[in-house]
């Protein structure tokens, strides 16, 4: 598929992009912006929500991962799917009940303004860089398949793929992103739905036989019973559990269209059938990866090195017109529907809980909607220099150990919220940031020296519960007592 093509096609689908941003935010308000007015079709965020979950990074890696890994992904698919019940049932009510805009406004209410901004602090920090990161990495293969042959210099392509971003998210924020996300994450399953009809017409293979190839597949392992592997299922159940409980249920940016739904019962029943959907579309991903090796094996086609390249590779080389537009739009659904939601999550974690705009009366409506307008441009900016930061390092190293470290930081949230809910103590609240800093740190010393220390043990997520525990731990050494009388703990439902 020539570049020219390609453009035209990323065009074309940000028009449509445009079109309902247009749509959505004529008349949008500061509510509309941060909760779509609370009137969120619970449908549509359960669609939309699929975009959230598989970034660019994931369309890319995930059927690639299947050559190493085999499909031990699954099991922490299925934990997802767990953890998204825990959600419903647990954290949802609490959000809805105190009408919570940030989730971390609880923590707050629990433990005083120091662990509030410390909690907002942790995403912050968290989703700026991975956002930057998974950007980076899916722009950097429309720069090589399509930019650098227009000459058209990397910094100029990215510029313009956030002021894309910012145009159809500047003025409606989520009352828009509820929209354009569904309309996203119909792309993106309809891509690796085609992507598997398009391999299977060239090996001349129907539904059966590509049902057939995937189960005979090497690839297809996904029961590993080796307690010290960091594969293990009962390991990557647990870990696909709390991942999901964490990076979901204590994320703001997966949880504030979640918090746009008219009621609690529409969020609960958007999460309970995105549990589904999500280890459907999985699946479909996982027998994608099988099917590309297959085909590379049937027609003699070399695997890249790196493996997150088979599918492009394929897709743009070999299998026709057809797939590389599939492909195309595919990735382009999954990237920016995973990137838009930033800009407007973090304005909102940055205005409530660390400008504090709920409580400063004193600003006007247009004086709160301009700060508003001037945060979501800065972080805009913000995420635009993280990204050619990482072009300027060009280290893959760099970036896996950012991805990496994102995950650090939820360990202390998960701490933080597991403490207020289900304990009544009390903490000297100015100590809160230490522990919380504490906590990852230790838990990096424990992934590096794993083996040595724990006699071949080698930590796979499940350190994000251990990062859970320490952080929690340590509250309570810092804590005190207190009558339930006095304890700010909202009562769960």
């Amino acid at each position: 598929m020539s570049p020219a093509w390609i453009l035209v096609c990323v065009a074309g689908y940000f028009a449509m992009l445009l079109v309902i941003a247009w749509r959505t935010s004529r008349g949008a308000t500061d509510q509309s912006y941060f909760l779509a007015n609370k009137s969120a079709p619970w449908l549509a965020v359960a669609i939309g929500l699929i975009g959230d979950s598989l970034s660019g990074v994931t369309f890319l890696s995930v059927p690639g991962a299947v050559g190493k890994n085999q499909f031990t992904y699954l099991p922490i698919v299925f934990g997802y799917a767990i953890g998204y019940w825990v959600i419903a049932g647990v954290l949802l009510p609490l959000y809805y009940r105190l009408g919570l805009t940030s989730i971390y406004s609880y923590l707050g209410t629990r433990f005083g303004g120091p662990a509030q901004k410390t909690g907002s602090a942790f995403f912050l920090l968290s989703r700026l860089l991975g956002a930057a990161a998974r950007l980076y990495l899916a722009a950097s293969v429309l720069q090589v398949f399509v930019f650098d042959k227009f000459g058209v210099p990397f910094w100029l392509a990215v510029a313009g793929i956030i002021g894309l971003i910012l145009a159809y998210t500047y003025q409606g924020g989520i009352k828009t992103l509820v929209w354009t996300d569904l309309f996203q994450s119909g792309f993106l399953v309809l891509g690796v739905v085609l992507s598997l009809a398009a391999i299977g017409h060239e090996l001349g293979l129907g539904l059966s036989g590509m049902v057939e190839v995937v189960r005979q597949s090497p690839h297809a392992e996904w029961f590993v019973g080796d307690w010290a592997s960091p594969r293990n299922f009962w390991r990557q159940l647990i870990s696909g559990a709390f991942i999901a409980i964490v990076m979901t249920g204590l994320d703001q940016n997966s949880m504030q269209k979640n918090l746009a739904c008219r009621s609690l019962r529409d969020a609960q029943k958007n999460l309970c059938l995105f549990s589904v959907i999500v280890v459907v579309v999985n699946v479909f991903f996982l027998a994608l990866g099988a099917l590309l090796y297959h085909y590379a094996a049937v027609k003699g086609i070399a695997v890249p090195e790196r493996t997150d390249l088979l599918f492009p590779t394929l897709a743009l080389e070999h299998l026709g017109l057809f797939a590389a537009l599939v492909f195309i739009i595919g990735l382009t659904a999954a990237t920016f529907n995973s990137a838009d939601s930033v800009l407007t999550t973090l304005t909102t974690s940055f205005l409530i809980d660390v400008v504090g705009i709920e409580r400063r009366g004193n600003l006007t409506a247009m004086q709160r909607t301009r700060l508003r307008h001037v945060t979501h441009l800065a972080f805009a900016a913000l995420l635009l220099l993280v990204i050619l930061g990482f072009r300027a390092l060009n280290n893959s190293a760099v970036i896996d150990l950012v991805l990496k470290m994102a995950g650090y930081t939820y360990g202390p949230l998960l701490g933080l919220f597991a403490f207020g809910l289900f304990t009544r103590r009390q903490v000297r609240t100015r100590l809160v940031p230490l522990i919380c800093l504490a906590s990852p740190l230790v838990c990096w010393a424990l992934d590096t020296n794993s083996q040595a220390w724990l006699n071949g043990y080698r930590f796979g997520f499940e350190l994000l519960i251990v990062n859970g525990l320490l952080t929690a731990g340590g509250l309570w050494l810092i804590g005190s007592r207190v009558a339930a009388s006095d304890a700010q703990v909202p009562e769960r439902q």
